[in-house]
Order: structure tokens, then C-alpha cells, then sequence
């Protein structure tokens, strides 16, 4: 009985929402096929309904980077964003626009509707391996109803929960398993604008451990539902009720004009839409007479009421007093605003006549966009994609900082004891001398601008990933310097240039250059892109996955090797790690290039490489290796995700420096004592110096440097090879050996710097959510958190796609 009595709110929500309780005004609604109209009875009047119908086309599951096999399903909810017992979305139809592959037995085909919670789910399938695809081609359709989002909080939540059976399971106990069992979840909001038209790529990804990507379209249109009866009585209260005991007055607030208006605004809309889809699949849509009829719209345009402010303060069309007597007494009518007197008319025939204009023509203006979908389904998919990229490159700029900074071609030597160098960056906050501490001045750039982004109020019309939305204080700052050439570009006249609106294209002529090999070669062959992804100190072969799950989702036809040879075995001599993975990667690119010569089209090879923290020094090391050579030629894009290419001569960490000292001492770790360069009295013969000498760099078409001043475990200067001021003021050999150093990396990266891409990309997170604790304060906690997220590779990689195809 307890429970039951504990059923009853939830069950009058239930009830409130079919019998159509208003949430407002607590009216009623009641809604009729709108094929079939009611006739109005005495003293009624036919009443407008419409709702917004969310189309979401679930094309295909990719699973990257699932840990477990097994049973696997899609389920979909609508709600409110404040609202987490309301679910204003119901399933309305199901369509299975392509049929499953014949004989498959990886996939259940049956979906399901649960109406406790209005929530779709997609027909089981089972995950064996990796990169596998399974093609689910189905749609769902939710309606909306319009005006039930009214109040404080009108955006709805779009939910994809990630369900999970063991492979096991069958029959009933698969079912009960996969209901009861969300392992992942991925939220959108759609925001009021994009209720009234929205087609959008909606790619659905889960966590690190559910590593998936579903292909999804949205598209949203506010369409007409039906007819109503209620009774025609304009001043009625909340407690005013009929005869059958029913609530009269109309749940759109007896504003139908706004009603109108969104319908004219969804027209145009899908309208506009469609010409685009259609021009950018080059594919010709018949929409001859889809059109509004020119009477109805100078109708509402010249018998416009006078407005009044809403509750939310925004402009709202009632009718005055004078207009509801004219209406009452059907004899005669002026418009107000023109001093005009007009031919007599009942009002609501009118907006009767109008929402049947516009609801018919909405009605078969999103058929032909259903009909035109079906037949051009891919072509759809791939430009809403392709439009998708584009527009995020611009959103994610809110938390990315674009500076253009001039290139030093060399640090010159000391003259009278005072530190002489060309292009040294100085502080944007003090412009007037060199920066005295770089880490402070990153860290409080960062800072200035995530409380920009406290007070920007984002409202836009297309999809919010609550992933990055969620909360965007936390999402990482990112200040991307692309470096230019000062003695070449005459477009640098200072240190810090903003790049502003051309952001987006901030590869310039690059993106046009292509590989050595690659300009000789014919246009039809295949390129061979080989990612290499290389751990760090006491790292394993899968701390980088994340990057290269994202690299995979922007070219999935990448052949990547998650580098083991030295897995274990990073605390020995950099020659050797170097040695060990330079064997592994030929291994691995012999095994593909014999692949694709079986082919016969094998056009170009393009070798990337990707290393965290002391991984970048063997990436380096290996390139020494002769072996390597006949490879040089082919390399692409090196990533350098906190990379101590300068070695810790000048660490000012004194806690890391402690630990660093103690390896030395107590386990005799070789790469420790070459990376603070004791591994010899001569500095001028230690491994970090001789390293430098070689020419790893300047064979890269692109070259990407991440750094984070949080980074306690690599200093921030050799993560960014640049000068820094303790060096700056070192007039002894030590200084001197640091600045011979720092020249013979500068020159590999500006070597032909008009034909390459060098970029410094400092990363910002958000220490708020560390605490207090060991790892915060030896700096742990931020060179591990280039592991274990994902947001700041993904805002760099979709950004500057160039560089990752």
C-alpha cells in the first residue's frame, strides 16, 4: 500500500500530460487527428495546436575504442533541462529507412517504446572487435508539443544513454539486461531557436571507456497537430471551467499570433534549408509553389495588435480591449495602428484561415524533405557533416585564443654582459620589458579569459554538446601562436598579432602545399598515412588513445601504431629507445606498404608522429637512426604533447627536481641523468646537446608543440623550445651551452617555415577540480591530464583539420 501511495505524484504527471494539463496555466487540451477536424459546437470555437517534430535518423554505430564485448543499444529521451521527472518528447513514429543486412546475426531487430519514460531504444546488436560498423538505419520521430516548454527553462534535453547486455545473454534475460544496464551517456540541448528548424550532424560519443561514434542527424520543424474545441470565452481565469468541468481557456495562452508568427518563421526556415541541402549535394529539389499566399501575409502584416511585454520581458502580440469587443460583436473593426477602418471579420477566422495556409504548406514542405532525404540519404549525411566541422571550428573559438608570434631566427651571443636576442615574446600585460616569469603570465592570460566566458551568454540556433556546454568554466583555455616568419611575412609588425576572424583559415597558403613526393604523383593513387603514437616515462602503449581516437574520427583511413617497443623500458639510454622503436616503425611500415603495392596505386606515404613527455626525445632519437633515412622524406605532422626538448637545465621546480635527483642516485636511471644533463662533465658531449645538432625537426611539413604552464613535470620553456629568463641571465658556459641549443632547434623549425606550419598551443586547464593534494603541487596532475582528456585535442585537431589528414 506504501508504495502504491508512493506511485500517485508520479502517475498524476502521467495523467497531466495525456489529458494535456497545461504546465502554466493549467488548462486543458485535447488533440484530434488533424485529418479528421471537429465540428465546433455551440459557443466553441476551432482552437490552433502545433507541435515540433524531432526527427533523429540514427545511421550507424562505430565502435573505436570499446573496452568489452557484448550486447550493445541505443536509447533516446527528451526532457527538460530542469526538469529530470519530465519528459516532454513522445515517440510518435519509427522508421526503418534501410534494411538490415541480409543473414546478419550481430544485430536483434527488434526496437522498443517504453511509455514510463517516452523513451526509444534501438534494436540490440553485439560488438566483437574493434572499428567494427554496425548500420542501424532507423529514424525516430518525437513530438514536442509547442508551448509546453514555457517558463524559466525552455531548453530541451536530447539524451543518448549507451546500454549493455554480456554476450551471453539471450531472449527475455538480453532485454532485462540491456534496460537495466546504462553504461555511458551523451546529452545535447537544443535550444528554443533550433526548435523551430534545425538539420544538423549530431555525432553521439561516450566516454574514454566507451570509446563509440553514432552517426546522427537532428532535424526539427514545428508543424501543425491539430483541431481543439474550447470555449470561446476571452477573459477567463485559471479557475474558470465549463460545463464538462474543463479548463476553457486556450493552453497557448490565447496568444495564437505568436502561434502564426513561429509557423511563418518554421516555413521560411525549411525553406531556406532546403535550397542549401540542396545546392550543397548538387542534387535539384522541386519547390515550385511552396510559397505563402500574398493575401494571408498582407492580411497579418497591416491587422497586427499593438504589442505587450511578456512575463520573460520580450515583445508579445495580444489582443487589446478594443479589439476583443470588435471581435465580440462582429460589426465593424480598426486597425489601431493605422487609424484605418477595415471590412468587419471574425478574428479567429482569420488566424484559423492563416494557421491552415501555413500549416498545410509546412506540412508538405517537410514531406518533401522526408521524401528527399530517403533518396538522398548519404549525400545528406556527408554535406550535414562536412557543415558540422565547419561551424564547430568557429563555436569552439570561445575558449580558443588566436596570436600570431614572429619566429627568432637566432638568440645572439651575449655583448657586455647583457642577453642580445631577436624575437623574444614580450608580456601582452606589460609591453614594455621581457616577461619574468612566462608561467604566471600564461596563467593569468588564461584566467582573464575564462571569466570572459563567465559572463558570455551563448544563444544560438544549433545543437550544445553538454559534454564541453555542461559547465564552460571547466573546459580548457586554449592560446593557439602560430609562428611566422619576421624577416619573410610582411604581415608580422609585432609579437602578438591577433588573428580575429580569420581564425579559421589560419593555415594560410600552407593548406595548399602538399608533400614532397605527393606533388609528382598521380592524382588517383592512394596515400598511405601512417600515425605513430609514442608513451612517455614508465608509459604505457595506450596512454595516448584518446588523440588517436580523435585523429581517427577526423580520417578513419589512418593505419596507426601504438608504439610497445619500449614499454617497460623507458628508464634506460635514449639511444637505445630510439633504436628499439625506429626497428618497430619500419617493421610496421613495411608490413603496410607491401599491403597497399598489392594494390598497385600506392601514390605517397605520409609518416606523423605523436609523442607525450620523454616519448618526443625518442621520437627524436629515432630519426638519428640511419635505418630511418630512406623514411625522412615522407614525414607529415609531429605532435609534441609536453616535451622536454631542452632537457631540465633550468627546471625550477624544486619538489620534481628532489625526485629526479633520487633516481639518479638511488636506481641510476640513464634517461634521468641525460635529461638534466650529468650523463657527462663535458656539457658539450651530453645527449641533450648533440641531439640538438641533428636534423629531427625541420623534415616536418607541420609541427605542433602543446605545453601547459600547470606542467610542473616538464618545464615550460623546453616544452615550447623558447628562451627562458634564468637562461636569459646565465652569462656562464652552462648559459651559453642552453642558448647553442635553443639556435640549433630554431633553425630545424624555421627551416622553409613559408611552406610549413609551426604552431605553440598552450593548454589551460582547469585546476578548480584537482583539490589539493600531491599531485597539484609537483605538477603531476596537469601533464597527466593530456592523457586523460580529450576536449583540448579535440578543439585543436577539428580546428586545423589540415594538419591531421
Amino acid at each position: 500500500m506504501h508504495k502504491f501511495l508512493a506511485l500517485i505524484p508520479h502517475m498524476f504527471r502521467r495523467l497531466r500530460w495525456f489529458v494535456g494539463l497545461n504546465q502554466k496555466n493549467w488548462s486543458t487540451k485535447r488533440l484530434v487527428n488533424a485529418d479528421q477536424p471537429v465540428p465546433a459546437r455551440p459557443n466553441h470555437q476551432p482552437a490552433l495546436d502545433a507541435v515540433h517534430e524531432v526527427a533523429i535518423y540514427i545511421h550507424r554505430f562505430h565502435n573505436l575504442d570499446l573496452f568489452e564485448q557484448g550486447w550493445y543499444k541505443i536509447k533516446v529521451t527528451m526532457r527538460l533541462e530542469d526538469g529530470e521527472d519530465f519528459y516532454p518528447g513522445i515517440p510518435a513514429r519509427v522508421v526503418q529507412y534501410e534494411a538490415p543486412e541480409v543473414g546478419s546475426d550481430n544485430l536483434c531487430r527488434v526496437w522498443m517504446i517504453d511509455d514510463t519514460d517516452n523513451s526509444f531504444s534501438t534494436p540490440p546488436f553485439q560488438i566483437r572487435y574493434a572499428r567494427q560498423d554496425v548500420f542501424l538505419s532507423i529514424m525516430i520521430s518525437f513530438y514536442l508539443a509547442f508551448g509546453v516548454y514555457e517558463g524559466e527553462s525552455s531548453d530541451v534535453i536530447l539524451k543518448f544513454e549507451l546500454m549493455h547486455a554480456p554476450m551471453s545473454a539471450t531472449g527475455s534475460e538480453l532485454h532485462g539486461s540491456l534496460d537495466a544496464c546504462s553504461v555511458s551517456a551523451h546529452e545535447y540541448k537544443i535550444p528554443p531557436k533550433a526548435l523551430l528548424g534545425l538539420h544538423s550532424y549530431c555525432p553521439v560519443h561516450f566516454d574514454a571507456f566507451h570509446a563509440v561514434v553514432v552517426d546522427t542527424s537532428v532535424h526539427i520543424s514545428l508543424l501543425k497537430a491539430s483541431y481543439r474545441t474550447v470555449r470561446q470565452k476571452l477573459n477567463c481565469t485559471s479557475d474558470c471551467r465549463d460545463s464538462e468541468g474543463t479548463y476553457a481557456e486556450d493552453y497557448v495562452g490565447s496568444n495564437k499570433v505568436m502561434l502564426i508568427k513561429a509557423l511563418m518563421a518554421a516555413h521560411n526556415i525549411l525553406l531556406e534549408d532546403l535550397r542549401r541541402i540542396s545546392a550543397g549535394i548538387d542534387q535539384a529539389i522541386d519547390l515550385t509553389g511552396i510559397t505563402f499566399e500574398s493575401d494571408v501575409t498582407k492580411w497579418f502584416d497591416s491587422t497586427l495588435p499593438e504589442p505587450v511585454k511578456s512575463i520573460d520581458g520580450e515583445p508579445s502580440l495580444q489582443l487589446s480591449d478594443r479589439d476583443k469587443v470588435s471581435v465580440e460583436d462582429s460589426t465593424h473593426y480598426t486597425n489601431y495602428l493605422t487609424e484605418e477602418s477595415v471590412q468587419p471579420f471574425c478574428w479567429d477566422d482569420h488566424l484559423l484561415n492563416s494557421f491552415q495556409s501555413l500549416g498545410n504548406q509546412l506540412l508538405c514542405l517537410w514531406n518533401i524533405f522526408l521524401k528527399f532525404h530517403r533518396e538522398n540519404k548519404t549525400k545528406i549525411l556527408e554535406f550535414l557533416r562536412k557543415s558540422w566541422a565547419i561551424d564547430r571550428r568557429t563555436e569552439w573559438s570561445i575558449w580558443m585564443v588566436y596570436t600570431k608570434v614572429a619566429m627568432p631566427h637566432q638568440y645572439m651571443n651575449r655583448i657586455e654582459g647583457t642577453a642580445l636576442h631577436h624575437g623574444v615574446r614580450r608580456s601582452s600585460l606589460s609591453p614594455g620589458g621581457l616577461i619574468d616569469d612566462p608561467i604566471q603570465t600564461a596563467i593569468m592570460r588564461a584566467e582573464l579569459h575564462r571569466r570572459g566566458i563567465a559572463h558570455m551568454r551563448i544563444n544560438n540556433r544549433s545543437l550544445q554538446d553538454m559534454y564541453i556546454f555542461g559547465d564552460p568554466l571547466f573546459v580548457p583555455i586554449i592560446i593557439v601562436e602560430r609562428m611566422t616568419n619576421a624577416y619573410r611575412s610582411s604581415s608580422v609588425n609585432s609579437n602578438f598579432i591577433s588573428v580575429g576572424n580569420d581564425a579559421k583559415h589560419i593555415l594560410g597558403n600552407g593548406s595548399r602545399s602538399t608533400n614532397k613526393l605527393c606533388g609528382s604523383s598521380q592524382q588517383n593513387g592512394h596515400v598511405l598515412r601512417v600515425v605513430v603514437f609514442v608513451h612517455g616515462f614508465q608509459g604505457n602503449h595506450l596512454d595516448l588513445r584518446l588523440f588517436r581516437n580523435q585523429w581517427l574520427l577526423i580520417d578513419p583511413e589512418i593505419q596507426f601504431l601504438m608504439s610497445e617497443a619500449n614499454e617497460e623500458k623507458t628508464s634506460g639510454d635514449f639511444r637505445e629507445m630510439g633504436y628499439r622503436l625506429a626497428q618497430e616503425v619500419i617493421s610496421f611500415l613495411k608490413r603496410k606498404m607491401d599491403k597497399a603495392s598489392r594494390r598497385g596505386n600506392l601514390k605517397d606515404i605520409k609518416l606523423s608522429f605523436v609523442g607525450h613527455s620523454i616519448g618526443n626525445l625518442i621520437i627524436r632519437a629515432t630519426l638519428t637512426e640511419s635505418i630511418m633515412e630512406p623514411y625522412l622524406r615522407y614525414l607529415y605532422t609531429y605532435v609534441s604533447i609536453s616535451g622536454p626538448h631542452l632537457g631540465y637545465m633550468y627546471s625550477s621546480n624544486s619538489l620534481f627536481n628532489s625526485g629526479m635527483w633520487l633516481l639518479k642516485k638511488v636506481r641510476g636511471t640513464q634517461c634521468i641523468h641525460q635529461l638534466t644533463f650529468t650523463d657527462d662533465p663535458d656539457l658539450e658531449n651530453t645527449y641533450i646537446y648533440n641531439l640538438s645538432k641533428e636534423k629531427t625537426l625541420e623534415n616536418f611539413r607541420n609541427v605542433l608543440l602543446l605545453s601547459s604552464p600547470q606542467d610542473g613535470y616538464v618545464p615550460y620553456h623546453s616544452a615550447r623550445i623558447e628562451l627562458c629568463p634564468a637562461a636569459s641571465s646565465d652569462f656562464s658556459k652552462r648559459g651559453k651551452i642552453f642558448l647553442q641549443m635553443l639556435n640549433n632547434c630554431l633553425d630545424q623549425i624555421q627551416a622553409c617555415s613559408d611552406n610549413r606550419v609551426i604552431m605553440c598551443c598552450d593548454v589551460n586547464f582547469n585546476a578548480s577540480c584537482y583539490g589539493r593534494n600531491l599531485n597539484t603541487l609537483i605538477g603531476r596532475a596537469a601533464h597527466i591530464e593530456f592523457l586523460e582528456s580529450d576536449i583540448f585535442a579535440k578543439f585543436i585537431m577539428w580546428s586545423f583539420p589540415e594538419m591531421f589528414r
